[in-house]
């Protein structure tokens, strides 16, 4: 989206950068994407994730092969012992770092805006974050923060603070221009405002590019997930 001109992506995004998206729109794209949200996981107790350690196939030869060398030369019972120890290890740093990652994404499901201001129907309405929809006509503001992925089709003086997301210590003024290529980093990516960002000076208009699972966000929460 970054190198496409904003009449471009309305017209791929079936939008408008005036009036955004019909209520009918929105309630098609709602039944086809979903809400605006990250996924969780199924949440298990500490017992099962302990237990779900010992499913691995190289945990399984393991205590395959501590049981063998016990039963063929129990004298030497310190090697098994031994094995063991580093299998029980094992499942501890992995009950850990599952636990890790889980307190990761709350802390990313944290920083998602409650709330947004889009334009649809030609009116401006205050919305629950989670009801965006790809192609809605996002108002930012001073103070708000980016309930989704958007491309920036207006900026009056817009900074928005990517810190969390880029590691960019300062905020970054955002214009409505047209980048030469995609292979720009997120924090080159000046024409594109993110998820969970604060805007802290100015005002523009953005158009909704990407939702839940699939905001750069998302994608950090999904990596999470498959650690």
């Amino acid at each position: 989206m970054i190198t496409k001109t904003t009449k471009e992506i309305e017209k791929m995004l079936e939008t408008n950068s005036k009036f955004g998206l019909t209520s009918e729109m929105v309630k098609k794209r709602l039944e086809e994407n979903g809400f605006n949200e990250l996924k969780e996981g199924k949440k298990e107790s500490l017992l099962i994730k302990f237990l779900n350690q010992f499913k691995e196939t190289l945990t399984i030869i393991l205590l395959a092969a501590a049981l063998i060398s016990y039963l063929v030369e129990p004298s030497e019972w310190i090697d098994s012992v031994i094995i063991l120890v580093v299998v029980l290890l094992n499942a501890i740093l992995g009950v850990v770092q599952e636990n890790k990652a889980e307190k990761s994404l709350e802390a990313l499901k944290n920083m998602s805006a409650p709330s947004a201001k889009v334009i649809r129907d030609g009116q401006l309405k205050m919305i629950d974050a989670k009801e965006l929809e790809i192609g809605d006509l996002l108002e930012l503001e001073a103070g708000d923060r980016v309930g989704s992925d958007a491309r920036i089709v207006e900026s009056y003086n817009l900074q928005i603070d990517e810190s969390a997301l880029t590691g960019e210590s300062v905020p970054v003024n955002k214009e409505s221009i047209v980048l030469e290529n995609d292979d720009i980093p997120l924090g080159d990516r000046i024409n594109m405002a993110y998820q969970s960002c604060n805007v802290t000076y100015g005002r523009g208009l953005a158009i909704v590019t990407a939702t839940g699972m699939d905001n750069e966000v998302g994608k950090i929460a999904d990596m999470l997930m498959n650690e």
